[in-house]
């Protein structure tokens, strides 16, 4: 198949799924073309299977707001057109299945049918989407598109509840791929972070509001006093200056470490000991499950998609949105027994086999071909 993949290409989650499996269905024989406004972060390998088109919106002194999704449809229309493009499978349904779907009008034109698979990830339901101005548009493009995705059961939920959706939503969740979280002695040199005598915490994240920093913070604050410890926080984001704030006036800035962004995520999740989530609202955690697939327990809120991937009890705990008192005797109970973290580590590598990507992708494929077959009958 050849296959048109629109996603935001940035460090956030959905950037990183739709990346990673364009990758993915090109290893398995199919020809992706992402288009885009920038390359994607983790598109290192163009190849004769992996092709970038660039959207570039031109500056007009008229508009206010430069017009993204004309020159997203625009640009759509062409690509379809030289490449042949089957199939646009489309992340977040606005502005991109908005976008998809002006360009699926204005090829029908030409007497070219291109079906849309339009997958949710979270903000553009819950955030976006659920604002009054944006809700009949989400509505509209989600029930336009010829296939419809969500990344986790909650998410489903959540859609259903706040729209007015006549589209069947179809499941199929984020995934990793395991084998890149397989690490050999050499390859973790924890002492390069802290010595043996401490316990090493992490979280990753666009630090913003929603992922509650500061919460972390003080769950780490906690724990650090009964247990030798530091904490890494990886990424960028407008509440970073506040946690660093929080650090110097709990005293504790010598022992937190702001990475900032990285593309070494994995080896920064190899040194972990624990992982900290109490994010207000997550579709899916694909963060929690990278770090159970390095083998690393998570300490994480209760809140959307999280306990379809963080199993209470298993792979770490789960509370309440900003139970902080919890979240810390959580994290010491894991972090205090070294029998007890084994056991923790184990069940977390475990649980993440069921989200590789061998396994969710196929799923993928099944759904592009049912949709292609469907577009070929109408």
């Amino acid at each position: 198949m050849r296959i048109g993949i629109v996603c935001y290409p940035t460090f956030g989650g959905s950037g990183v799924v739709a990346t990673e499996l364009g990758l993915e269905l090109a290893k398995r024989g199919h020809e992706i073309h992402f288009i885009t406004y920038n390359q994607p972060v983790r598109l290192d390998l163009l190849s004769n299977k992996v092709h970038y088109h660039e959207v570039t919106v031109p500056e007009y002194p008229l508009f206010h707001y430069q017009p993204y999704e004309l020159a997203l449809s625009s640009k759509l229309v062409d690509m379809v057109k030289l490449h042949k493009i089957e199939l646009l499978h489309v992340h977040y349904a606005i502005p991109h299945a908005y976008a998809a779907y002006m360009a699926k009008q204005m090829l029908l034109e030409d007497g070219i049918h291109i079906p849309i698979v339009t997958t949710l990830h979270g903000t553009d339901i819950t955030l976006v989407g659920s604002h009054p101005f944006y809700k009949p548009a989400v509505s509209f493009s989600i029930n336009k598109s010829d296939a419809v995705t969500a990344v986790s059961e909650s998410l489903k939920e959540d859609t259903l509840r706040l729209f007015d959706i006549k589209n069947e939503i179809n499941v199929i969740t984020n995934f990793i791929d395991v084998e890149k979280y397989k690490f050999s002695f050499t390859d973790c040199q924890r002492g390069m972070i802290a010595p043996d005598t401490e316990k090493i915490i992490t979280h990753i994240s666009n630090l913003r509001p929603v992922k509650r920093i500061l919460d972390i913070i003080k769950i780490f604050y906690n724990v650090q006093k009964e247990i030798p410890a530091k904490l890494m926080v990886v990424g960028e984001g407008p509440d970073k200056e506040k946690a660093e704030a929080l650090c110097q006036q709990l005293g504790i800035s010598d022992k937190v470490v702001f990475f900032g962004r990285s593309n070494e995520i994995d080896k920064i999740l190899c040194f972990s000991d624990l992982f900290l989530l109490p994010s207000e609202t997550e579709s899916f955690g694909l963060a929690a499950l990278e770090a159970m697939a390095s083998g690393v327990p998570v300490i994480s809120s209760n809140t959307g998609g999280i306990p379809e991937v963080n199993i209470n009890g298993i792979t770490g705990f789960l509370s309440d949105v900003g139970d902080i008192e919890h979240m810390s005797q959580n994290a010491i109970f894991i972090l205090s027994d070294e029998g007890r973290l084994a056991q923790f580590k184990q069940n977390a590598k475990e649980r993440s086999y069921i989200f590789d990507l061998h396994k969710i992708v196929p799923q993928y494929e099944k759904l592009y071909e049912e949709t292609l077959q469907k577009s070929l009958s109408v």
